[in-house]
């Protein structure tokens, strides 16, 4: 299709290379145990006090037990996920050539439309997926805006609860995470011909306070569980929540940014959407409590990092 970006074309050397090379960076793209996460009703914060501790007290316990959790009655309707849903599938199937100038063809930020790896090395270390990482900013007056609106304001109220629960009470995630810092990713992994040794996205953590995730029915997350890799059960009704690096750090290693990747499918096409909450790239992130697990660091000093492990190593090496 020629809405397809050219991956197999692009990278047929690594394809070659692939008998030959090895990378045990990552785990094997095996058959993984499909699990369901922690899943928290979050109509439970509007009814009494004492249910509305509990309910607090499950994301603090699902935020520091497995990094990630599951979240249903969080005010986002089916009308509009579907509706997001319907405009991913129109943006991503607009040609290959409108795609690369997002700028001119979609009203998009000049470099937000990504595909593949360009630091890929080995095979494992290629993304199979095409994505769109857009400012929010730049969705106003978009038919993505309503979803952006809302899941900005559930990113607020979970990270002022996961504060809470660390015993602070701050405006720090209001005053340091803007429409001008946050972001919206649509990925789409188009179907790929040995899924058995090609990630959508190979194995990462988030560098955000949190992420929140919106997945079709087709499937592909695994994360990192006790030691193992398992596979997220999708649920129709319920978006991920997964804890960030800049949460790792500001909770001193209380909430855990745990390790996570996207896996392909042969025929099926997969479509999902993530939203980042991010600060300004001049915030500093300090840990909450005393003694500090790490150094005080900005968040353009963490990025410039990830991108120099990345040109280095070909992966990130994260929080350290």
């Amino acid at each position: 299709m020629d809405s397809d970006p050219p991956l197999l074309e692009t990278y047929k050397t690594l394809f070659a290379n692939s008998k030959t090379s090895s990378n045990n960076h990552d785990h094997r793209l095996v058959t993984v145990e499909e699990r369901h996460l922690p899943l928290i009703d979050l109509s439970r914060l509007s009814h009494n006090e004492a249910e509305k501790e509990r309910c607090q007290k499950e994301i603090a316990r699902a935020a520091r037990q497995w990094g990630f959790f599951q979240v249903v009655n969080h005010g986002i309707s089916m009308e509009l996920l579907e509706m997001l849903r319907e405009e991913q599938v129109r943006v991503f199937k607009q040609p290959f050539h409108h795609k690369c100038r997002e700028d001119k063809f979609l009203n998009f930020s000049a470099g937000s439309y990504r595909w593949g790896t360009p630091t890929s090395y080995f095979l494992r270390q290629l993304w199979w997926s095409e994505a769109f990482h857009i400012p929010v900013n730049d969705i106003s007056s978009t038919p993505m805006e309503p979803f952006a609106t809302k899941v900005a304001i559930l990113a607020q109220k979970l990270a002022e609860i996961l504060a809470e629960k660390l015993g602070h009470k701050s405006s720090f995630f209001q005053e340091s995470c803007l429409p001008s810092t946050c972001y919206l990713r649509l990925n789409r992994y188009p179907p790929c011909p040995i899924p058995s040794d090609i990630y959508g996205l190979m194995p990462h953590t988030d560098s955000d306070f949190l992420t929140i995730l919106h997945q079709d029915q087709v499937g592909g997350l695994q994360l990192v569980k006790d030691g193992q890799w398992i596979a997220v059960k999708p649920n129709p009704e319920a978006l991920v929540i997964n804890i960030g690096d800049l949460f790792q750090a500001w909770s001193n290693d209380c909430y855990k940014s745990v390790k996570h990747c996207a896996v392909t499918h042969p025929t099926k096409e997969r479509f999902s959407a993530a939203y980042f909450l991010c600060p300004s790239y001049e915030t500093v992130i300090e840990s909450c409590s005393m003694p500090s697990v790490y150094r005080k660091f900005s968040f353009r000093e963490y990025r410039q990092k990830v991108q120099e492990d990345v040109q280095l190593y070909g992966y990130k090496v994260g929080l350290s």
